[in-house]
């Protein structure tokens, strides 16, 4: 696993401390699961689900984190009647489980969302428009439902040079 691929998104480290304590968090397209890793380090619950969980197997040995195989992106939506404290995404974009996304989320729980925008096809990978975010598109499909506690349009040098979108946000409704 690189170096880049252990570290957790300071944009995760700067807002999971939102989450509440010891909450069920999903981390959805997991990855290498460096935000599983994370966050059940700090004492949560975690549901770590990627298409591919071989990068993530040895998780499934902590007490606090259960790892699931999904497609995310065919069939049904597997979480539908769940609810999580704590929603992460990181470096992944299917929009028809954006709104998915908010009927997942506890009252009171937190979203936290970072990918690639459009103009990061001038800057490296990915470049294909499906899994760019448009202008203020995250904004767009969370602010209705959700309480925006911060968000950014942003291009970063570190890792690699990257333009991105970003957002935490919160579920003010009552259950």
């Amino acid at each position: 696993m690189s170096e880049a691929n252990k570290v957790p998104s300071p944009w995760v480290e700067r807002f999971a401390s939102l989450i509440p304590k010891g909450g069920l968090v999903l981390d959805l397209a997991c990855g290498s699961g460096r935000h599983s890793r994370y966050l059940s380090a700090m004492g949560y619950r975690i549901l770590a689900v990627d298409i591919d969980v071989s990068r993530v197997e040895d998780l499934s040995q902590r007490e606090n984190v259960e790892v699931m195989k999904a497609d995310l992106e065919a069939g049904d939506w597997p979480f539908s009647g769940h609810y999580f404290e704590g929603i992460v995404v990181t470096n992944y974009l299917h929009r028809p489980n954006l709104p998915r996304l908010v009927e997942s989320l506890a009252p009171g729980g937190v979203l936290i969302y970072e990918t690639f925008a459009k103009g990061n096809e001038k800057l490296g990978g990915p470049s294909n428009p499906d899994f760019l975010l448009n202008p203020a598109e995250l904004l767009d499909a969370f602010a209705p439902r959700l309480t925006i506690v911060a968000y950014e349009h942003t291009i970063e040098d570190v890792p690699t040079p990257a333009l991105r979108q970003r957002i935490c946000a919160v579920n003010a409704s009552d259950p």
